[in-house]
């Protein structure tokens, strides 16, 4: 966890690479390459290096993620579906952290949380593979106490709640309402001992209220930050994001 001052510490910025690699296959070219993208992101202070391979391969590709894999030096999550195939891949490329998500084929992209309930023994399945191989494991799921309990139990490290019924809400009542949400469900986790991240539709504004939700930990942003980076540079877009994180962080303390 990045350090402000000794004794306290930011929220973790994890900077999803995979729109990089969008662009890339829209023509089925060489450029722009992820792994510049994740070079690029760690020199401007991001904490981790966020990849989501998925089972269609519409932008990470097997091989950026064992190129990915070399270049980060800090700290790689890798966001995945509980299938063979691509456990069979995390556990041969060894992320630091594998997040475990829904994951349909029609969908443009993560559609709300893994119902870690309906989906028991395939997730508790791979929760085991993957901390028996040492990683650390993350459930993305909905911000409601029964899939934080059930999240628990399947011995997750940690939950990431997804933040688009957040970043989609409409009016301040509707926002209002979600940041409760996410605040109550937070301290709930953290309660349960669970480690806390947050992520989906985040971006340079709407960020601002998440960094004061007390106990979070980590966010992931992608989309926000690589529309940036087309049009600032890759390393400006992440600055700027850790700055506008930074600027609204209440007096830092510890996370236990």
């Amino acid at each position: 966890m990045g350090n402000l001052a000794k004794g306290t510490f930011m929220i973790r910025l994890g900077v999803n690479i995979d729109h990089v690699a969008t662009i890339r296959e829209a023509r089925r070219g060489k450029e722009p390459d992820p792994v510049a993208a994740a070079i690029l992101a760690t020199l401007a202070g991001a904490d981790g290096i966020t990849i989501h391979l998925r089972e269609d391969r519409r932008h990470i590709q097997d091989r950026d993620v064992f190129r990915v894999r070399e270049a980060v030096t800090t700290r790689l999550n890798l966001e995945m579906a509980s299938s063979e195939e691509i456990l069979a891949i995390a556990l041969k490329a060894m992320p630091e952290e594998a997040t475990l998500v829904p994951e349909k084929r029609q969908e443009l992209t993560t559609e709300g949380g893994l119902d870690v309930i309906a989906t028991e023994a395939a997730t508790r399945r791979a929760v085991e593979m993957l901390k028996a191989a040492g990683i650390h494991v993350s459930l993305f799921i909905d911000p409601d106490f029964k899939q934080v309990d059930q999240a628990k139990k399947l011995a997750a490290d940690a939950i990431e709640f997804q933040t688009a019924s957040y970043s989609e809400a409409v009016g301040e009542s509707g926002i209002a309402a979600e940041i409760v949400k996410l605040e109550t469900a937070t301290a709930h986790a953290r309660a349960l001992g669970l480690h806390v991240h947050m992520g989906h539709g985040l971006n340079y504004w709407n960020v601002k209220p998440i960094v004061r939700i007390p106990g979070v930990e980590e966010l992931n942003i992608g989309h926000s930050i690589v529309s940036r980076a087309v049009l600032v540079g890759m390393e400006r877009a992440v600055r700027e994001m850790k700055e506008a994180m930074q600027e609204h962080y209440p007096n830092p303390k510890k996370l236990s």
